[in-house]
C-alpha cells in the first residue's frame, strides 16, 4: 500500500502545538514537574554514589559529611513523587480540556462541509476520527510536551558534569546522546509514520463495517447475508491484524534500539576510567558520580524513542483529523449576505448541476419559477436528479451553472441561516434523534413552549398516540425509535415542521415508506394547514402530486411540463 502525506511532521507538530496553546499554564507546569522530577531522579543516584563513596572515605576531607548526601537522596525521592502527581494532574487536566474543544470544532467543521465534502467518508470513519483519533492525539498532549524539553535539558547537565571530572567521559557520551535523542527518534518517526497511518485507515475502516452491519443488520438477517457479513468482517479484521502487527514490530524496534546505545554507554565510561587509571589519572569519584548519574539521565532520555513509537499513531490520527478540517466547503456563508424578506418567489434559471465523478449532468439547463404560496410537484425516473432540485434549492451545493434566486437575490447572497429560517424539509425518512419526542419537534424551534410542541402533534395528528405513551412526550427515542411505525415516525417529522412554521416547504418522496391510507392523512394534514405556504414535492407517486397547482417531468436535466395529476392531494 502506497501511502501519501499531506502534512510533514514539523508542520503537524506546529500545529498541535497551536492547538495546545490555551492550555499553556497547564502544560508549563507539566514541563516544570517533569524537568524538576528527573533532575531529582539524577540527584537520587548522585547523591547516592556520593553517600556510598564518602561511607569508603573516597572523598576528599573539605567533602560534606554523609549525612548530607542521605538527605539529599530523602529529598529527590520526594520530589520524584511529588512532581510525577503534578505533573500527571496539569497535563491531563489541559489535555481533556483541549480534546473537548476539538470535538466540537470538528462538529462545526463537519456540519460546514456536510453533505458535500463529506461523500468520500462512511459514516464509521468520521465516527471514528470524531471519538478514537481525537482521543489517540491526546498523547501529544499529554505525554509528549514535557519530555520533548526534558530530553534536551537532562544529557545538557549530564554532559556538563562529565565535562567537569573529565572532558573525555563528554566526550564518549556525546555521541551517543546524539544517537538516542535525534538520530533514533528521527529514523523512528520516518520509517514508522507510514505504518501509523496504515493501521488508522484499517482501523477507521473497520468500524465503518462494523457500524454499517449494526445499522442494517435487519436486512442482513431477512436476506440470509450474515454468514457472508461475517466473512467480510473478518477479513477487514484481518487486515487491521496486520496493519497493527506491522506497528507492533516496528514500535518493539523503537524501544529495544536504545538499550544497546545505554549499555554502549556504560561501557564507554569504564574504558575511559580505565584508559585514564592506565595513564595514572584515576577518578574514581568520577567514574562511579557519572555512572549513576548517566544512567538516571538515559532512563528518561530512552523514553523519547517510546514516546515516539507512540506518536506514530497520534500523527496518523492527527493527519486524517487536519485533512477533514482543512478541507474547502463547496458552499460557504457569503460575506455581505442580503435580505430577502418574506418569500415571493423562487426561480431556478439555467441550472447546471454534475455530482463529483458522476458522468453526466443531473440537472443540465433547467428552469423553474415558483409562485409564494403555489404548490409544484416534481416527478421523474428514480436517479433522474428529482432530489438534487431540493437540495440545490437547501444550498447544500452550488449549481456548476446558472443560479438559483429567492425574490431576485441568488442563493450565494443568502445568509444559510436565513435560508433556513424560512425552508423547511420533510423527507421520506424523519430521523429521530436520541432525545425525547418532545426534543426532537422541537428541533427546529428548541425555545419553544410546551404548549407550542403539543399544538403541532396535535396538527400532525400524532398527539394522541405520544399521550398514551408511558413517559408521554418525554418518552426517549433510544429506547422507542427503533419501535416506531414509518407513519408514526413521519407525523414526528411533520409536527417538527409544523412547530417550525416555514413560509417554504419542501418535501423529497414523504410517502415513499408509507401505505395510501397514511398517505391520504399525510396528505389531508398538509391541505388543512399548508394552503397558503409554497410547497415543493419530489414524488415518483403521481397519487402524492395529485391536487398540485403545477406538476412538472424531469427529463434529461430539464423540466417538461405535466397536464395532468389525476387522483386526490391537496386541493385548492
Amino acid at each position: 500500500m502506497s501511502v501519501k502525506f499531506q502534512y510533514s511532521i514539523p508542520e503537524m507538530t506546529k500545529r498541535l502545538f497551536g492547538i495546545a496553546a490555551p492550555a499553556k499554564k497547564n502544560f508549563l507546569f507539566s514541563t516544570l514537574a517533569s524537568i524538576i522530577g528527573n533532575l531529582a531522579q539524577m540527584g537520587l543516584m548522585g547523591f547516592g554514589a556520593l553517600w556510598v563513596l564518602s561511607c569508603a572515605q573516597k572523598l576528599p576531607a573539605s567533602a560534606p559529611p554523609a549525612a548530607v548526601f542521605a538527605v539529599g537522596m530523602a529529598v529527590s525521592g520526594l520530589l520524584i513523587v511529588i512532581c510525577r502527581y503534578i505533573e500527571g494532574i496539569a497535563s491531563h487536566t489541559g489535555s481533556y480540556s483541549l480534546l473537548a474543544h476539538m470535538r466540537v470544532h470538528l462538529f462545526e467543521t463537519i456540519r460546514k462541509l456536510a453533505p458535500a465534502c463529506l461523500a468520500d467518508y462512511q459514516k464509521g470513519d468520521l465516527l471514528s476520527i470524531a471519538v478514537a483519533d481525537i482521543e489517540t492525539i491526546e498523547f501529544f498532549f499529554a505525554h509528549t510536551i514535557g519530555p520533548m524539553f526534558t530530553v534536551i535539558l537532562l544529557p545538557c547537565i549530564s554532559l556538563a558534569l562529565a565535562f567537569h571530572y573529565n572532558p573525555l567521559f563528554a566526550a564518549a557520551l556525546l555521541p551517543v546522546y546524539l544517537v538516542i535523542s535525534i538520530v533514533l527518534p528521527l529514523a523512528a518517526i520516518r520509517a514508522g509514520r507510514p505504518v501509523g497511518l496504515r493501521y488508522r485507515d484499517r482501523l477507521g475502516e473497520l468500524k465503518s463495517l462494523v457500524l454499517e452491519s449494526v445499522y442494517g443488520i435487519k436486512d442482513i438477517q431477512i436476506f440470509g447475508h450474515g454468514p457472508q457479513r461475517l466473512q467480510k468482517v473478518l477479513e477487514q479484521n484481518q487486515r487491521v491484524n496486520r496493519a497493527a502487527h506491522g506497528l507492533t514490530l516496528h514500535q518493539q524496534a523503537v524501544s529495544s534500539a536504545p538499550t544497546f546505545f545505554v549499555y554502549l554507554a556504560r561501557i564507554l565510561i569504564v574504558a575511559v576510567a580505565s584508559w585514564l587509571a592506565a595513564g595514572g589519572a584515576q577518578n574514581p569519584v568520577g567514574t562511579v558520580v557519572i555512572s549513576f548519574v548517566a544512567t538516571a539521565s538515559f532512563s528518561s532520555t530512552q523514553s523519547l524513542t517510546t514516546v515516539i513509537s507512540s506518536l506514530l499513531e497520534t500523527y496518523a490520527a492527527a493527519e486524517r483529523l487536519f485533512l477533514i478540517e482543512d478541507a474547502v466547503p463547496q458552499v460557504v456563508e457569503p460575506e455581505n449576505p442580503q435580505p430577502i424578506g418574506p418569500v415571493s418567489e423562487i426561480r431556478f434559471e439555467q441550472v447546471r448541476f454534475r455530482y463529483p465523478g458522476a458522468p453526466s449532468y443531473a440537472l443540465d439547463g433547467f428552469d423553474l419559477h415558483i409562485r409564494a404560496g403555489e404548490t409544484v410537484g416534481i416527478v421523474g425516473e428514480s436517479g433522474i436528479g428529482k432530489s438534487t432540485i431540493l437540495r440545490l434549492l437547501l444550498r447544500f451545493w452550488d449549481p456548476a451553472a446558472g443560479k438559483i434566486c429567492i425574490n431576485g437575490v441568488s442563493l450565494r447572497d443568502v445568509s444559510l441561516s436565513e435560508l433556513y429560517g424560512r425552508i423547511a424539509v420533510l423527507e421520506q425518512d424523519t430521523f429521530l434523534f436520541d432525545a425525547s419526542i418532545a426534543e426532537n419537534i422541537a428541533l427546529g424551534r428548541p425555545q419553544a413552549s410546551m404548549e407550542e410542541i403539543i399544538r403541532a402533534a396535535r396538527q400532525a395528528g400524532v398527539h394522541d398516540f405520544i399521550s398514551a405513551l408511558p413517559d408521554g412526550y418525554q418518552t426517549q427515542m433510544g429506547q422507542m425509535g427503533a419501535r416506531l411505525s414509518g407513519g408514526e415516525r413521519q407525523r414526528i417529522g411533520i409536527a417538527r415542521v409544523m412547530l417550525q412554521d416555514p413560509e417554504v416547504l419542501v418535501m423529497d418522496e414523504p410517502t415513499s415508506s408509507l401505505d395510501a391510507l397514511h398517505e391520504k392523512e399525510l396528505l389531508a394534514t398538509l391541505h388543512r394547514y399548508y394552503t397558503d405556504k409554497t410547497v415543493l414535492i419530489v414524488s415518483h407517486r403521481m397519487s402524492t402530486l395529485a391536487g398540485c397547482d403545477r406538476v412538472i417531468r424531469l427529463e434529461g436535466g430539464k423540466a417538461v411540463p405535466v397536464s395532468h395529476t389525476g387522483g386526490e392531494g391537496i386541493q385548492r
